[in-house]
Parts: structure tokens; C-alpha cells; sequence
């Protein structure tokens, strides 16, 4: 059994192999292999890998899995103490692993740690899909050390220290593969984007802790497989972000904090409107519609979870502190 599998879900991404690997392979500890699970690519990433990378183990799905339930699959064929969920999109840097497994060999009590997400084409800032460790508020609007909405810190060592987190990016996610395993890995029914903050709950939920290590820093290029604008990307991040809530909330949460976010969501869908972003309009009622359709079914998802409410969201509004008040910098305690 490896120490660590460094695991790469691949959808049509042979550019970012050809331009990622070479790093990931020079910087991989002794302890340390490479699995890349390939999504049923159509762009040559499996026969590229096969003729350039004999020593890196590629798992083929059948078809398109997403990203929870690719990365589900092809865990269940690693054997690890430890798992890296690694985007394709990522360059890593010297010494990026050492830091986190050092980090949990020593803590037992951390199940997931995330590095420092820096941006590939703006190296001075932090990359919107983790930065510098993400948070949660009350009414499950994400947002991170560095990152807030849109307003993207650059990096001045401000972050450079370790620190309790609410969820680590999907992007580098280093955790134990026995609590991924326990906890039932990734939930397939979120498909993609926010599955990864699911996760962390369920996990802080047991009790175990969830890190940023500063000392680990890869640069990270975003939005490699769903473009920012793009609608369908709209429709997952509304729905997941609704799926997230009525799983993991305490039961005397629920009722309050949904019908507040059905409201906010409805003001989101005006603004795309007004922007003339129709598609996106359009993608916020479709993101209602299904979680209305699924709302027993992952309700019923509850009864399986662990009963410790785990209720250290933020307790205050990130949209009306950002949007109203104009606080734009989250220190990990407060805004400013």
C-alpha cells in the first residue's frame, strides 16, 4: 500500500496533462504514485498517458461519471493511507506534498487539509476555487480566506499560517482514505461543484478537523472543464448549494434558512436577467425545480449522516456584509 496516491480525474484534458505532469512527476515523494481516472475522454489523454507515462496507473470509466462519482469509482481501486484529489488543471510546486502529510501523521484528529491555491495566470493572487481555505455562512454561500464572491485577494503572506477551515477545494484535497471510505466518499448526486463542501460537513460533523497548510502552494488555472459563464455551471452551483443545506443543517435550521435562500436565489435570477443573462435566468428556476423533485430523496439522506449537529458555519450574512456593507476581506474570524 502507498502512502499517498496523488489521484488526477480527467475529462478531455490531455493539454493540461502534457503541461501539469512533468512537474507532478518531479516533485513526487518516494511514498507517493500517480492515478489518473479518465472520464471517458474523446480528446487521445488515455493513449497519451499509455505511450508517455507507462509508470502512471490510468483507470477508465466507461462514460462521463462526473466529478463525485468518478472520483468514487476509481478510489474503490486505490489503495492509499492517504488520497490527493488533484485537478488536471494544477501545477504543482517543490515540496507541495511533504508539508500536509507531515501535518497528518501527526494529527490524527485532521481527516482533510487543503495547500494554498494561488492563481496559474496571476501568481500574485489567490485562485477563486480555494485560496486560501474555504467557509460557509448561514445560509450556505461559499467563500474563502483571499476569496469573496468576486473580489480576489493578491497574496502578501497574509494567509501564511496554518488554520482551522470549513471545507478544503476539490481542486487539492489531501484526506485519509479510511474516513473517505467511511463517510461514503463524494455524493454522486451532486454531480459536480459543491460536492467537496458536502464532504467537509459530513466530516466536521464526526468531528474531525479540517486544515489549511500554508507551507504547500500549487498554482491552479480555473474553470478548466465548465467555464465560469456557462449556465449548466449556474444550475449545479443553485442546486448543490440547496442539496447542501437540507443535508447537512441542523433540523431546527432547515425550514428558516430555506425559505430565505429560496428568496435570495429569486433576487440572483432577477440580476442575471438584468445583465441579460438569460440562460442563466432560466438555470436558477431549473436548479428550484429539481431540488423540489429530489427534496425526499435527499431529505432521507439526513437519516444516514452523523447526528452531531455541527453548526460552526459563519452566523451572519456574506451576501448582505459583501453586497450592502461592502466588506470585501475575510481574515477567518471576520470580515473588513
Amino acid at each position: 500500500m502507498a502512502k499517498l496516491a496523488v489521484v488526477i480525474l480527467n475529462w478531455n484534458g490531455k493539454k493540461f496533462l502534457e503541461q501539469f505532469l512533468p512537474a507532478l512527476v518531479r516533485y513526487l515523494p518516494d511514498y507517493a504514485e500517480i492515478v489518473v481516472a479518465d472520464n471517458a475522454s474523446s480528446d487521445d489523454s488515455v493513449p497519451f498517458l499509455k505511450a508517455s507515462y507507462p509508470q502512471i496507473r490510468v483507470l477508465e470509466h466507461e462514460r462521463n461519471e462526473g466529478f463525485a462519482r468518478g472520483y468514487n469509482m476509481a478510489l474503490e481501486k486505490v489503495d492509499a493511507q492517504y488520497f490527493c484529489l488533484l485537478n488536471s488543471d494544477i501545477e504543482v510546486t517543490k515540496h507541495w506534498i511533504e508539508p500536509i502529510v507531515e501535518m497528518m501523521d501527526t494529527n490524527e484528529t485532521i481527516a482533510a487539509v487543503q495547500p494554498k491555491l494561488l492563481s496559474y495566470h496571476h501568481r500574485d493572487e489567490f485562485e477563486y476555487a480555494g485560496a486560501a481555505g474555504g467557509y460557509i455562512d448561514k445560509y450556505g454561500y461559499p467563500f474563502c480566506r483571499g476569496r469573496v464572491f468576486g473580489n480576489i485577494e493578491k497574496d502578501h503572506g497574509q494567509y501564511d499560517t496554518e488554520a482551522d477551515i470549513f471545507w478544503a477545494s476539490g481542486a487539492a484535497m489531501f484526506v485519509r482514505s479510511d474516513v473517505y471510505r467511511t463517510m461514503g466518499g463524494l455524493d454522486p448526486d451532486f454531480f459536480a461543484h459543491m460536492e467537496e463542501i458536502d464532504f467537509c460537513w459530513r466530516i466536521k460533523n464526526t468531528g474531525y478537523k479540517i486544515k489549511f497548510n500554508p507551507n504547500s502552494v500549487v498554482y491552479h488555472i480555473g474553470g478548466g472543464t465548465l467555464p465560469k459563464n456557462n449556465s449548466y455551471k449556474t444550475y449545479l452551483n443553485f442546486r448543490n448549494n440547496l442539496f447542501l443545506l437540507l443535508k447537512n443543517l441542523p433540523e431546527e435550521r432547515i425550514k428558516r434558512t430555506l425559505v430565505v435562500k429560496f428568496f435570495l436565489d429569486q433576487v440572483a435570477a432577477v440580476f442575471f436577467l438584468l445583465q441579460g443573462h438569460f440562460k442563466d435566468f432560466i438555470a436558477v428556476y431549473k436548479a428550484m425545480r429539481d431540488f423540489y423533485k429530489n427534496y425526499a430523496s435527499c431529505k432521507a439522506k439526513r437519516n444516514t449522516l452523523p447526528k452531531l449537529a455541527y453548526t460552526d458555519t459563519y452566523p451572519k450574512s456574506v451576501v448582505f456584509l459583501h453586497y450592502f456593507k461592502r466588506k470585501k476581506i475575510f481574515n477567518g474570524t471576520d470580515f473588513s
